[in-house]
């Protein structure tokens, strides 16, 4: 059952590689997915709550709020049953205490490995021979240089991220793409107001293709198309995002957070939609405890989808996430559950990440005077 899945996933990645023009809609999905569990917990709405190093991916401006010298943080989710594995690793460090200027790295993975590769499984001369079945995995990378400072005294920050794209399919397919994005916070007392543009560039993505004579063979044989090189391009989309701090008691803080993904592809499968452009809605809400639990809640991905016995009729779904937060000194647990329910079309996932400041290194009165 399992390596039936993954050749049905690996079908509906073919498919959408195998030709000339690729597809542009819907292109770098992997990158949609977001890295996080806190944010995972509130659905998304990260644009102006988010204040960590993971704002590298969510709102570059987001890392001059980052007080600590040096920070790190790491993310892992699974799919389809373990099928589909999610990594994010992220890390960077203050450069000037005046501007809160902070310098980010940041890694995502999202793959499928050892899909059973049956294409010598048949002999020439018509012999099935299990031995010469091997493996190979489905990878989408991702590696983001983050800048982000504050600029004059008013409360607002900036921040920007270049970002390189390697995907591969076995040793036959493989893809480099590359693309920018900026970001904008201000905060006004206990508000936040956030500003992100993605892909501002338009990211390009560069297929190519190799095949041996024998897999080209077989590709004929079984009246498959050869897949062919091209250019895959991500259209830009701007999120808007507000985020206020209430202090219910002396111990206890509420933070709610909204987000409006706005993409620039056409018509999507969301609230308000439209030739052009579509919006999507992200809802969080965060109650914390003395810094030290944080219980969290988020509601997106709204979807029209046609009802079972009335296809002509629409139902709104969306999807609801629960996530938990454990601050223990410089050490932060977080994780996450989507889709609270199964209420939308987006499988369950548990979400796990962990956050770690570190101090600086104080130097000894011996030290100081070798400097």
């Amino acid at each position: 059952m399992m390596q039936l899945f993954r050749f049905l996933i690996l079908a509906l990645v073919w498919s959408g590689f195998a030709r000339s023009t690729l597809a542009q809609k819907y292109s770098n999905e992997f990158l949609a997915i977001g890295v996080g569990a806190r944010a995972h917990g509130m659905a998304g709405a990260q644009t102006a709550a988010v204040g960590d190093i993971t704002a590298a991916y969510w709102n570059p401006a987001g890392l001059a709020a980052i007080r600590a010298p040096f920070q790190v943080a790491a993310m892992h989710a699974e799919w389809f049953a373990g099928i589909a594995q999610y990594d994010y690793l992220g890390f960077g460090k203050a450069l000037h205490r005046e501007q809160h200027a902070f310098l980010a790295v940041s890694v995502i993975r999202l793959g499928i490995d050892n899909i059973p590769y049956t294409i010598n499984l048949v002999n020439p001369d018509g012999s099935v021979n299990y031995d010469n079945v091997s493996s190979f995995s489905a990878a989408d990378y991702a590696l983001l240089g983050s800048y982000a400072r504050t600029v004059g005294s008013w409360g607002a920050a900036v921040g920007g991220t270049v970002k390189v794209i390697r995907r591969i399919i076995g040793s036959f397919g493989s893809c480099w793409g590359f693309g920018a994005d900026a970001g904008l916070q201000y905060r006004k007392r206990n508000w936040v107001f956030g500003f992100m543009g993605r892909d501002l560039t338009t990211t390009f993505n560069a297929w190519s293709f190799t095949l041996s004579e024998r897999e080209k063979q077989v590709f004929q044989q079984t009246g498959n198309d050869l897949p062919t090189g091209g250019i895959e391009i991500t259209r830009p989309r701007f999120i808007l995002g507000a985020a206020r701090r209430f202090q219910l008691r002396e111990k206890i803080a509420l933070l709610p957070a909204l987000d409006l993904d706005v993409t620039t592809d056409g018509r999507r499968n969301t609230l308000l939609r439209t030739s052009f452009i579509s919006a999507d809605l992200r809802l969080g809400v965060e109650v914390a405890y003395e810094q030290t639990l944080q219980i969290r809640l988020g509601v997106g991905n709204f979807q029209r989808v046609r009802k079972d016995f009335k296809p002509s009729e629409e139902r709104l779904t969306f999807q609801p996430n629960f996530g938990i937060g454990l601050r223990l000194g410089r050490l932060q647990l977080d994780y996450a559950l989507t889709d609270i329910g199964n209420l939308s079309q987006v499988l369950y996932s548990h979400v796990f990440s962990i956050r770690l400041d570190f101090k600086e290194r104080i130097q000894t009165p011996a030290e100081e005077s070798n400097l």
